[in-house]
C-alpha cells in the first residue's frame, strides 16, 4: 500500500530527491570537488575548498611591504654636515686656552642651541616653549659652570642636568593638557636636557692637560666614522638592517672601523701621554656610540613615520642624528680621558 524502499537503489520514496532524467544514480555520501589534475577533495564547512599552501604563499608575499628606498643625495649631505660638525668642534677646542677659552665656548654653544632646537622640534614633547626654554637655559648654566669652577669636574653639570630636567617637567605638569603626557615625554624631556649639558663636557675636557689631544683624537673619529656610515648608505644600505630603516650594516660597522683606524693613525702624530694603542681605544669607544646613536635615531624616525605622525621639517630630522652622536661622544671622550690618560 506504501511504497518502500527500492531493493535496486536503496533509495527511499519519501526522503530522497528523485533520480536524474537520464537514468544515473548520484553516489551516495559528503560533497566532493572533484578535479581531473588533484582528485577529488573534500569541502569545507561553507562550500568553498580549502586553499593550498602555494596560494596562501603567493597573497604573503604580495602584502609584505618592499623596504624603504634610500636616499642616496639625503645620506650625502648627511654625511657630509657630520664632518663639518666634527671639524668645526675639533678647530674650535684648539683655539682654546688658559686664559682666552670665549671662541671655543662659542662654538659649543651654538652647537647646543642647534641640538635643543633639533631635537625639540623633531620629538615635540609636551610644553614645548618651556623643553626649548629650559633646554636654552641648561646650555648657558652649564658652559658658565664648565669654565668657572675651580677644579674641572663632570659632577656639578650632573646636577645641572638633573636641575634642568625636575624643571621643564614641573613645567609641563602646570598646563592640565600637556600632564596626560607627562610620563610618556620624560625619556625624551631627559634626553634633550642631558644631550645639551653633555656638549659642556667638552669645556670641561678642554682645561685638562691633555684634554684638547683628546677632543681631537674623539670628536675626528667620530665625525669620520659618521661620515663614512653615510656615505657607504649612499653607496650600498646592505644587508639591511630592517626594512622600515634605510640603513646598512656595512656603514655602521664599516663607520666605526675607518674611525678607529684614523684615530689610531691620529696618535701616532701626538704627543704623550698618547700612543697608537690608546688614541685607538679612545676613537673606537667615540665612534661605536656615535655611530649607534645615529642609528637609534634613525630607527626612533621609522618608528614615528609607522604610526601614523605627520613628519616635522626636513632639516631638523637629518640633522639630529649626527647632533645625538656628538653629543655622547663627548661625554666618551671625557669618561675615557679620566679612565686612560
Amino acid at each position: 500500500m506504501f511504497p518502500s524502499s527500492s531493493p535496486e537503489t536503496g533509495r527511499d520514496p519519501w526522503t530522497d530527491d528523485p533520480p536524474p532524467a537520464d537514468g544515473t544514480v548520484p553516489p551516495s555520501g559528503p560533497a566532493v570537488d572533484t578535479d581531473e589534475r588533484r582528485g577529488p577533495r573534500r569541502l569545507r564547512r561553507g562550500g568553498s575548498p580549502r586553499r593550498s599552501d602555494d596560494a596562501l604563499d603567493g597573497v604573503d608575499e604580495e602584502e609584505t611591504e618592499p623596504p624603504v628606498e634610500v636616499r642616496r643625495q639625503l645620506s650625502l649631505l648627511i654625511g657630509g654636515f657630520a664632518a663639518l660638525l666634527g671639524l668645526g668642534l675639533v678647530l674650535g677646542a684648539h683655539s682654546a686656552s688658559p686664559g682666552h677659552r670665549l671662541p671655543f665656548t662659542a662654538v659649543v654653544l651654538t652647537v647646543q642651541l642647534l641640538f635643543v632646537l633639533t631635537w625639540t622640534m623633531v620629538t615635540r614633547p609636551p610644553a614645548l616653549a618651556v623643553v626649548l626654554g629650559v633646554g636654552a637655559v641648561a646650555a648657558l648654566v652649564a658652559d658658565t659652570v664648565a669654565i668657572r669652577t675651580a677644579e674641572p669636574r663632570l659632577g656639578p653639570l650632573f646636577y645641572v642636568a638633573i636641575g634642568g630636567v625636575l624643571v621643564a617637567v614641573l613645567g609641563q605638569l602646570v598646563r592640565r593638557v600637556d600632564r596626560v603626557r607627562v610620563t610618556d615625554s620624560l625619556r625624551t624631556t631627559t634626553t634633550i636636557v642631558f644631550g645639551v649639558v653633555a656638549f659642556a663636557t667638552l669645556l670641561v675636557l678642554s682645561r685638562l692637560p691633555a684634554g684638547t689631544q683628546a677632543i681631537a683624537v674623539c670628536l675626528t673619529a667620530s665625525g669620520v666614522a659618521l661620515a663614512v656610515a653615510r656615505v657607504a648608505d649612499a653607496v650600498a644600505a646592505w644587508p639591511r638592517l630592517a626594512p622600515q630603516v634605510p640603513r646598512g650594516a656595512v656603514g655602521v660597522v664599516g663607520g666605526a672601523m675607518v674611525g678607529t683606524l684614523v684615530s689610531a693613525l691620529l696618535g701616532s702624530y701626538l704627543v704623550t701621554p698618547f700612543t697608537p694603542t690608546r688614541a685607538a681605544i679612545l676613537g673606537l669607544v667615540a665612534a661605536v656610540v656615535a655611530v649607534l646613536a645615529d642609528l637609534a635615531v634613525s630607527y626612533a624616525e621609522a618608528g614615528r613615520l609607522m604610526a601614523g605622525e605627520l613628519p616635522t621639517v626636513w632639516a631638523a630630522r637629518h640633522v639630529q642624528g649626527p647632533l645625538g652622536g656628538f653629543a655622547l661622544a663627548a661625554a666618551a671622550a671625557y669618561v675615557m680621558c679620566r679612565l686612560l690618560l
